[in-house]
């Protein structure tokens, strides 16, 4: 359950915001912590300004511990479904199959990018820190995907092109370039917290 509120003073009220949640799911309620996640996932869209929400696999079976990347379309509309009494009841149904409470970060933009799992982010970086580091990876990888990709894709319309290229930096720099930046630059990022 949310044990305390969310904290508001680092949170940007007006966009988008997700919410990621991980419960450890005790070894053998897998398929009970499955029905529970459908079922809360269909009460999660009837509410104002849900975006959507996904699920991570666990990949230890002996540890499993699943991830629920929630999206609203502002921290007020996710703080109401958060604290909702809907949300509350099914959290007290999860309680059996879960190790121990459930974890929530709340993410609003770029600072996705710069959580690591192993270090549970309770503020974001400085946006001025996110901004460089950002726009230095999204430069290095579009060249080096301009020079492999694009004798490949040239016959493509210039659209679907962009399209493509576009799809595969973001998917390299959300799972392969993003989180070891964010380790190699941790102590710069996070200063208080080395």
């Amino acid at each position: 359950m949310l044990n305390e509120p969310l904290a508001s003073s680092t949170i940007e009220e007006n966009g988008p915001v997700t919410a990621v949640i991980s419960h450890v799911v005790r070894p053998g309620r897998e398929h009970g912590y499955e029905a529970w996640f459908h079922g809360i996932a269909a009460d999660a869209r009837k509410f104002k300004g849900y975006l959507g929400v996904s699920a991570i696999h666990p990949q230890d079976h002996a540890h499993p511990e699943y991830v629920v990347i929630l999206k609203f379309d502002c921290y007020d509309n996710l703080k109401i479904w958060l604290e909702s009494d809907v949300r509350r009841d099914w959290i007290e149904r999860l309680q059996p199959l879960i190790e121990r409470p459930e974890d929530i970060q709340t993410l609003t933009g770029l600072e996705v990018w710069f959580t690591l799992p192993d270090k549970p982010m309770t503020a974001p970086p400085p946006r001025y820190k996110m901004s460089i580091l950002t726009a230095l990876a999204v430069f290095a990888v579009s060249q080096v995907l301009g020079l492999v990709l694009t004798p490949a894709l040239i016959d493509l319309h210039f659209l679907v092109r962009s399209f493509v290229l576009t799809m595969v930096t973001v998917f390299i720099l959300t799972y392969l370039v993003m989180p070891r930046v964010t380790r190699l630059f941790y102590g710069w990022l996070y200063p208080k917290r080395r």
